[in-house]
């Protein structure tokens, strides 16, 4: 069996390389939450255009309230370097085309691994046409994200586009324990589902499964 890649490890290499440069790096971010102490971390080494480009989410007044969410936070949060803020389009139809057939699959199945190319390639694709250094996404930080699928589809889209992808894992080094604590600090929303209409409705049946449960625990006393 071929040993697990480190992504964290690989990270630092990239930037132990860096040698006191400051590359510009386009970072996908999926919400302010997450995005916390990725750029905590990053920017201490790159120069960031935070890229917010989420089709996914549901619904629009959602969608509306998580980019004022992470605007809010750049506008707020101290960082070495500057970060720039740039919104990608809310085409939601792209999305839907693309989790066309696969709207019953349960979360981190083929539908998000589906979702993950498609953001990570209009990421690439707005790399490219800045000139970034590098691009790299927040996604990484989720417990729930597959972060195997997600460094393999980051790879695959940047051999296609000539461009250099950063391979992480933001739950290392207590990234994830960490944005929990700076969403208390700057008092963010943290969203209790991934984004999508079809995981809105899992953690609805679950909310109302684990209420049921409760319900009957309760008459059984």
């Amino acid at each position: 069996m071929a040993n697990k890649r480190n992504y964290q490890k690989e990270l630092e290499r990239v930037i132990d390389g860096l040698d006191g440069k400051v590359p510009t790096l386009l970072l996908h971010s999926c919400c302010a939450p997450c995005s916390s102490y990725v750029l905590e971390y990053l920017s201490e080494y790159f120069q960031i255009t935070l890229f917010y480009y989420n089709p996914n989410i549901y619904p629009p007044e959602e969608y509306k309230k998580r980019v004022l969410e992470q605007q809010d936070l750049i506008r707020r949060m101290e960082v070495r370097h500057p970060v720039k803020f740039l919104e990608g389009a809310y085409d939601t139809e792209r999305f839907y085309q693309m989790a066309r057939g696969m709207e019953d699959l349960p979360e981190g199945q083929e539908r998000c691994f589906g979702c993950y190319e498609l953001r990570l390639r209009e990421a690439a694709e707005k790399a490219k046409e800045m000139n970034a250094d590098y691009f790299t996404t927040t996604l990484s930080i989720s417990p729930m994200k597959n972060v195997d699928k997600l460094n393999e589809i980051g790879e695959k889209v940047a051999a296609e586009f000539g461009l250099r992808y950063l391979n992480s894992d933001f739950k290392k080094k207590n990234g994830y324990r960490r944005s929990v604590e700076l969403s208390g600090i700057y008092g963010l929303y943290r969203q209790d589902y991934c984004g999508c209409v079809f995981s809105k409705r899992e953690r609805e049946r679950k909310k109302a499964s684990s209420e049921r449960e409760r319900k009957e625990s309760c008459s059984a006393d």
